[in-house]
């Protein structure tokens, strides 16, 4: 009955004897600051990317829900921060849907709105309601209960099993006779042998319809073709690309060609991925009328493959201070590009600090929608930066979600208050798939007043601060300097995140027999 009497609000709404745009939102995965040519990259180029910041709004200032892949995706589709469902950490191939499905997500603002709606590529949000979920039979509740009326993708992550796809509810191919098993070595891919999965295998046959080398292609032809079959209703479009996610695995067509090795070569096809996907709109004749949100996940991860890259020159996450998983800048900001043509205007930057979160607000009000109070409860409108003032306030404070949530942090103004050491996300060593943290200092030629030779100081401060005006890339910990500024953080910090956030009750690991 209440989404009955909202279908009826957004048929009142400012929408009403105007064409409703069409939206294409693409949630690229693993996509640092740094690995765009127009956010400053040298040794790859993004030319289709660029296009869409030519020809709309380029955002220097955008961070992801999170700096983790799971919960960063929770906080795009419901407009939350993450950490209010009590964990900062990406789910596999046994968890269940972590999305309640009484909550009114991005998907269900659109279907509301009499769009047709669809989500392609990475999920991982898991899918039914029992731990472990049960892959021998339709996985439900997942993303058709979530608002999409069609999915199509990886279920988990493409460097985790089952690799396999999905359609719906099920996975393709799947043959009853040939089942999941869990505690079975799987079949995994060449590429994935050295990692010595045993999560769960079996279903050989469903297992042989995926290619690593064929993944970007696959979603972006499947996104194509949802598409061109949208005629006589509005669409939203989430395409969430496995790219550039590791395994670095592009399409054969793409090996080579950058500056920077296969990093640079897989962005390389995410970039040809979303020509893809503005050629079918030109194709269809939709493109005026389609609002297209480009970004990111979280920040560029430093693994082998990163590592190298950087030995080349490239710079992942630009100048900033981290990397994926972490706190600091490189954690979380983000590529963040909207074009949509008649309204926002061609060829301009926006400073605003803005989250994936606004995302949410910002269809509503397209809609004409209005939100209760358990709807997006941290979601801010970017309306007035779209229409108005490029440069426009609209956020006073924002929340950091690293991988330990612990040291989730506050974002306010150009202040960002860290309650702990450190970045708050791995911390391995060079040559490590998980190297991060105060370690990658002395490889990266990074600066931090606390760290020295990749260790904290013995006097290093037990929290931060840092003014990101004069020193975005967190060079010097201020917090000694300004009591005022970081009591005040302090308190409000607390109050937005709470007790439990900052000093979550673990539970006490199993011995093991």
């Amino acid at each position: 009955m209440m989404k009955f009497l909202y279908v009826l609000l957004a048929l009142s709404s400012t929408l009403v004897g105007a064409e409703k745009p069409n939206i294409v939102l693409i949630y690229a995965d693993d996509l640092g600051y740094g690995d765009v040519s127009c956010y400053g990259a040298t040794k790859l180029k993004t030319p289709h990317i660029d296009k869409l910041a030519a020809e709309g709004r380029r955002f220097t200032d955008a961070h992801s829900p999170s700096a983790v892949c799971t919960p960063s995706r929770y906080g795009l589709i419901t407009g939350r921060y993450p950490f209010r469902i009590g964990s900062n950490r990406p789910v596999m191939v046994k968890n269940p849907l972590i999305v309640n499905t009484e909550r009114t997500t991005i998907a269900d603002l659109a279907k509301e709105a009499g769009y047709s709606t669809a989500v392609i590529g990475k999920w991982h949000l898991g899918f039914g309601n029992k731990n472990p979920a049960d892959w021998n039979k339709p996985l439900k509740p997942g993303p058709n209960e979530l608002g999409f009326d069609y999915f199509y993708g990886v279920p988990v992550v493409n460097s985790h099993p089952p690799f396999v796809y999905m359609e719906n509810h099920s996975v393709v191919g799947y043959d009853p006779e040939d089942p999941f098993e869990y505690g079975k070595v799987a079949e995994t891919p060449k590429v994935h042998e050295k990692m010595g999965y045993n999560f769960i295998g079996g279903a050989k046959k469903a297992h042989a319809l995926y290619d690593d080398f064929s993944v970007g292609t696959t979603l972006k032809n499947k996104a194509q073709d949802w598409i061109k079959e949208q005629k006589d209703k509005p669409f939203f479009l989430y395409l969430a690309t496995t790219n550039i996610h590791h395994p670095f695995t592009p399409a054969k067509q793409f090996q080579g060609t950058s500056e920077c090795g296969l990093y640079g070569d897989f962005v390389h096809e995410l970039d040809w991925i979303v020509g893809g996907i503005t050629k079918t709109l030109e194709e269809m004749g939709k493109a005026d009328n389609t609002l297209i949100i480009f970004t990111s996940d979280n920040g560029g991860m430093l693994n082998e493959t990163g590592q190298k890259a950087w030995k080349m020159g490239h710079r992942l996450n630009g100048e900033l201070l981290g990397f994926k998983f972490g706190v600091w800048e490189g954690g979380h900001r983000v590529p963040f590009i909207i074009k949509w043509p008649g309204k926002v205007k061609a060829g301009t930057v926006s400073n605003s600090l803005v989250s994936s979160i606004d995302i949410y607000k910002t269809m509503a009000d397209i809609f004409g929608r209005e939100l209760k109070e358990d709807e997006g409860e941290d979601s801010v409108s970017l309306m007035p930066v779209l229409k108005g003032e490029p440069n426009s306030k609209i956020r006073e404070t924002l929340v950091y979600c690293p991988n330990k949530r612990h040291m989730t942090s506050l974002r306010m103004g150009d202040w960002v208050y860290i309650p702990g050491q450190g970045g708050g996300g791995w911390t391995g060593k060079a040559g490590s798939h998980t190297f991060a943290g105060a370690n990658t200092l002395p490889f990266t030629g990074c600066k931090n007043s606390d760290i020295e030779n990749g260790k904290y100081k013995a006097d290093a401060p037990k929290a931060q601060l840092y003014n990101l005006e004069t020193d975005l890339n967190q060079s010097k910990n201020v917090i000694g300097q300004y009591p005022e500024i970081s009591e005040k953080m302090k308190k409000m910090h607390l109050e937005i995140i709470g007790e439990k956030t900052l000093n979550p009750v673990r539970k006490p690991r199993k011995k093991k027999k």
